[in-house]
């Protein structure tokens, strides 16, 4: 198994191919879903041959970026996955964050606990600059995971997506945090 980040409760890793049916377990769940796609699920076949390859191939990409599995060390459960990835992949100084997990987790702070170590991972270990990330206006619980992770709101905006869906007419939003604002906030 290879592992990119343990926290106090979770071990981020790479994805595997035994991931399949976990991972389409998570993009089942209308709740999961509904602020991606609305509740509608994944199908099976989108997860199998677009979801997971695009994870993998990160992993064979780079070992600094990409998506993880989220597994809850007490127990070995799959919880969902993490992303710390370069927005443009030749600019590997501005990324973006990002977290998915299944019901179970939450509630539990594990969305927090893995993004912040994430974004300390980012200024500490991976020269980023600038870690940045984007969620629904009206999807609160992520707001809340982005300003406890220390990432502060940007901007608000607009963007065409294939189906609107509940929400979707106030807008997405950015929050970002640089290296700096996070260097004064750490006594760096």
């Amino acid at each position: 198994m290879h592992i990119y980040l343990q926290t106090e409760r979770l071990i981020l890793r790479r994805f595997t191919a035994d991931d399949l049916e976990p991972l389409h377990a998570l993009d089942s769940d209308p709740a999961v879903m509904r602020w991606i796609s609305g509740g509608k699920p994944t199908p099976r076949e989108v997860v199998e041959g677009e979801i997971l390859p695009r994870f993998l191939g990160w992993h064979q990409r780079s070992d600094r970026f990409g998506y993880w599995a989220a597994i809850e060390r007490e127990s070995g459960a799959f919880l969902g996955w993490f992303e710390l990835r370069p927005l443009r992949e030749s600019d590997p100084t501005e990324v973006e964050l990002g977290y998915r997990l299944n019901r179970a987790a939450w509630g539990k702070g594990y969305a927090t606990e893995g993004a912040t170590a994430l974004v300390r991972k980012a200024f500490t270990a991976l020269s980023v600059e600038r870690v940045t990330a984007f969620t629904m206006a009206v999807n609160r619980a992520s707001r809340r995971v982005m300003e406890r992770a220390g990432l502060r709101y940007v901007r608000t905006f607009f963007q065409e997506w294939p189906e609107a869906i509940e929400g979707s007419d106030q807008g997405d939003v950015e929050y970002a945090l640089t290296r700096a604002e996070w260097a004064a906030g750490h006594g760096g």
